[in-house]
């Protein structure tokens, strides 16, 4: 593999791993490093439309717009110079923006029904015309949506959300067993379309995890240590998570998940099941103070997670995350996913792991986070 397509297979890596392909100091920043809370104007160059939003939501905003139109930054922004207003293309987006959010003030209330995806769908041109139906063509269903008003099944035929967690948590060996577990030691293949990569993962109780994709011109980083998570590639300032990056990895991080599942929600709600791959499944839509809802999947038979559907917040609209866990096996006194499937709308990956150990010593020291880059350091040309 030569250094062109591995630094191309970087930009995807981070753009599934960590949701946005560029760093944030790809985006002009001003006084990044001062304490406390910012809105978007005040640690970033140039904000008009999204004036008074959390700065730490600017990237998902983005994020939401790329994988709306199917571009990468540059097609709006400088590379480089992410504040200047050369490019078109960013000019109509931010009519677009106003556009969406007068759409969404004066016909649903100020709730967010209409986003970039709704007529865009991965194109940079919106879809205005259905097309003609092809010869072998299946009917054209609506999506699922992640709402909270849904219809549900026939309560009495449905078991309770607690009874499910407290399925799931025998299933995977029980209480006792969960909470002995202190450390756990993965070693497996990562694989992005039909690229495979030795992978190791190093958790440690309480809640920190640190990964190694080893890739030709070195390793690929995701880590959380209990507080602040980021993300390194070669050649690439790291990039620290924020907001739903932060909140994934916490419960990526979680020896002790099964045990913290119930105690996590204000409010859990059984739907409905639907089928997942070859199996009935009970979908579970828990929801979190201030967070966007968790939807978990449980097989009807064996009480195993087998997909979990988090939801990244934007100002524009969610991005969903689908992590789907299968090839349960025994690690320890405690069953877990030896193979697992994340996938966003920027790609997908699975992880098969080929040997796990449990309760052995992990350094601290291998989740301290690097220092971050000199300010006016600039990321190499790509």
């Amino acid at each position: 593999m030569n250094g062109k397509s591995t630094s191309a297979l970087g930009v995807v890596l981070l753009l599934i791993l960590g949701g946005a392909a560029k760093s944030q100091s790809g985006i002009a920043s001003t006084s990044a490093n001062e304490a406390g809370p910012k809105k978007a104007e005040e640690q970033y160059k140039n904000i008009q439309v999204l004036k008074g939003m959390p700065a730490d939501q600017l990237i998902p905003a983005m994020q939401f717009i790329t994988t709306s139109l199917g571009v990468e930054c540059e097609f709006c922004h400088v590379q480089g110079a992410f504040e200047k207003d050369d490019k078109k293309p960013k000019q109509t987006a931010r009519k677009m923006m106003e556009m969406m959010f007068a759409i969404n003030k004066d016909n649903f209330d100020g709730q967010r029904q209409v986003t970039c995806y709704s007529c865009h769908r991965g194109s940079t041109h919106p879809i205005g015309m259905p097309p003609v139906m092809a010869e072998d063509a299946k009917p054209i269903m609506a999506e699922p949506r992640p709402v909270e008003n849904e219809p549900t099944e026939s309560k009495a035929a449905l078991p309770t959300a607690d009874q499910l967690f407290q399925k799931y948590l025998q299933a995977v060996g029980g209480t006792a067993a969960v909470e002995k577990v202190t450390s756990r030691v993965m070693n497996g293949t990562i694989t992005f379309g039909d690229k495979n990569f030795p992978i190791d993962i190093y958790s440690k109780d309480p809640d920190q995890r640190i990964s190694f994709t080893h890739m030709p011109g070195g390793d690929s980083v995701t880590a959380f240590n209990g507080h602040e998570g980021w993300l390194g590639f070669p050649g690439r300032p790291m990039r620290e998570m924020h907001g739903p990056d932060i909140d994934g990895a916490s419960i990526d991080a979680d020896l002790h998940f099964a045990t913290h599942l119930k105690g996590m929600f204000s409010k859990a709600e059984v739907r409905s099941t639907e089928k997942i791959g070859d199996q009935e499944a009970y979908l579970v839509v828990g929801t979190r103070e201030s967070r966007p809802p968790l939807h978990l999947y449980f097989d009807e038979h064996s009480g195993l997670l087998v997909r979990l559907v988090r939801y990244a917040e934007s100002p524009l609209g969610q991005l969903p995350t689908q992590i789907d866990y299968s090839d349960y096996r025994d690690a320890g006194a405690v069953k877990i996913p030896f193979r697992w499937t994340l996938a966003r709308p920027s790609g997908r990956f699975t992880i098969q792991v080929n040997d796990v150990k449990v309760n052995i010593p992990v350094d601290e020291a291998k989740f301290a986070k690097p220092p971050a880059p000199p300010a006016d350091q600039k990321p190499p040309a790509q």
